[in-house]
This record gives C-alpha cells, structure tokens and sequence, in this order.
C-alpha cells in the first residue's frame, strides 16, 4: 500500500503544480517604454535607441537638450515632450532620408537604422546643428 500512496501523493502534487502554473499569468509583452515615437519603432530596444541618438550627436554635433526640453529636475529630460521645434524637425529629417534612401539609392533601411543608409545626417550637416554651413 505504501507505493500507492506515494503515487497517489505524485499525483496530487503534479495536479497543484499544473494549476498552478496556469493560474500565473505570463509577463505582458510591454509595448515599450518609450513614448512618443512616430518614426523609429515603439519597440526599439534602449541599446538600440542610444546607438541612434548617439549618432545624431556625432552627425549634428549636439547634446541631447537641443531637442529633448529639460524635466522638472534640472538633471533630466522630458524625452517625450514635442515642445522643441528642433525635434519636429528632426522626426521630419529622419523621415526624410529614410525615403531618399529608398527612393534613390533602393536601400530600404530598417525603422531601428541597422542599415547602413547612404544618405544621413552627416551627408548635410558635416557636424553642424545647421546643414550647409
């Protein structure tokens, strides 16, 4: 008898094992932490969002607050803040070349800039916030 008990026991603790797992429910696949991205996908990766805002700095040779407005605390900023016309200007841009590429050169570039575009921020503004100048 005793073997049937600890089947039994088996048993009963696979059961509470199996209904327990499924009660949990699984992590929602978060739709992202950034906000207000119309151009580069919600779901870039932040490696991925800082390679490409890096390159902005590089190509434009600017820091982040010529287009991100300061926060409440002086030491951060409002990433999702559309205040700065420099940021429009910039989403338009970054539209912009994406299409040239395409268009022109027939290199579909990838929404996270994997790709390495032939037509960029540099191929005008050489380091400059101004093209041409």
């Amino acid at each position: 008898m005793v073997p049937y008990k600890k089947l039994y026991a088996g048993g009963i603790l696979l059961v509470f094992l199996t209904v327990g797992i499924a009660a949990t429910n699984p992590p929602e696949e978060e739709e992202g932490h950034y906000k207000n991205l119309k151009v580069l996908p919600k779901k870039i990766s932040e490696d991925d969002m800082e390679r490409v805002m890096a390159g902005f700095q590089r190509q434009l040779g600017v820091t982040c607050m010529y287009c991100h407005m300061p926060a409440k605390s002086e030491t951060d900023l409002n990433f999702d803040s559309d205040e700065k016309k420099e940021k429009i200007i910039a989403r338009e841009m970054l539209k912009m070349t994406l299409q040239l590429n395409k268009k022109y050169f027939n290199r579909k570039i990838d929404k996270r800039i994997l790709t390495k575009p032939v037509v960029w921020c540099r191929t005008c503004h050489r380091g400059f916030p101004r093209p041409w100048r």
